[in-house]
């Protein structure tokens, strides 16, 4: 066969093998092993390595803790058949233990639901008085330290079309009711790097959350840390605040954000 043919063939060829890969990842949402990527798309197995660890670098797969492959963020915004919330969580999970275990308090992770926050996973304290929310419930923007610190992450013309649409709900005697309000504090938020929801959405706990965002610096959701006022004090607040800080950027980095100190 002549030199032009084959390399016009070639191409054509990995093209194939990589769409092997994907639509078989697509159809896996826990995620494959090297090995049984191998096998399923009858690749050799450093060619199916070489091909996983291209698209892992360009962010187009994700590879958890235990080494499994699965669909990743540039790829859950392409509309694939894998739920982003269900890729946010399962990117964010070694984070989450991580802050748990360091802190011994509720962690949480959510996303934004149109005026709402949407938690998509929480690790409870072991504490018996601790401060715990479902999975699935959701919540006030307003009130809540992973909403402002969405609201604050946000751009300028994504917030100004939204907090007018705000319900300003008042659960506790300390929560925010009016725009002006909200503005500041938001804008305090934004200087700090992290939110704090003292007492403002249920009396006695309090929540110091930060945003998450994505390869774009677009919102992708939240993560906070949550306990009763006794434990979340003045003493430990900045510890926390750091901690919670540091979460959300390693999961924002595992999101594909770079440059970012």
């Amino acid at each position: 066969m002549p030199a032009s043919s084959k390399t016009k063939i070639t191409p054509v060829g990995v093209v194939g093998k990589v769409l092997r890969i994907l639509e078989l990842l697509d159809r896996s949402p826990a995620g494959l092993q090297l090995r049984d990527v191998a096998r399923l798309t009858s690749l050799n197995k450093s060619t199916a390595h070489r091909f996983l660890k291209h698209l892992e670098g360009e962010g187009y797969l994700f590879r958890d803790d235990g080494g499994a492959y699965m669909i990743g963020p540039r790829l859950v915004r392409f509309g694939t058949g894998v739920s982003y919330q269900a890729m946010l969580s399962r990117i964010s999970r070694p984070v989450l233990e991580k802050v748990w275990s360091a802190t011994g308090e509720t962690v949480n992770l959510a996303t934004l639901a149109g005026q709402e926050i949407l938690y998509i996973d929480v690790m409870e304290s072991l504490h018996t008085f601790r401060l715990v929310s479902q999975i699935g419930s959701r919540r006030p923007l307003s009130c809540t330290a992973l909403g402002k610190a969405m609201l604050a992450a946000m751009s300028t013309e994504q917030r100004d079309l939204l907090l007018p649409m705000l319900q300003l709900e008042n659960p506790t005697a300390r929560s925010i009711t009016s725009v002006a309000k909200l503005r500041k504090d938001l804008a305090q938020i934004a200087r700090l790097g992290y939110a704090l929801d003292d007492e403002e959405a249920v009396s006695g706990a309090r929540c110091v959350g930060a945003a998450i965002v994505d390869a774009n610096g677009k919102v992708a959701g939240g993560i906070s840390i949550s306990g009763p006022t006794a434990r979340i004090n003045k003493t430990n607040l900045a510890a926390i605040a750091k901690t919670v800080k540091r979460a959300a950027l390693e999961i924002s980095t595992r999101l594909g954000l770079s440059g970012k100190s």
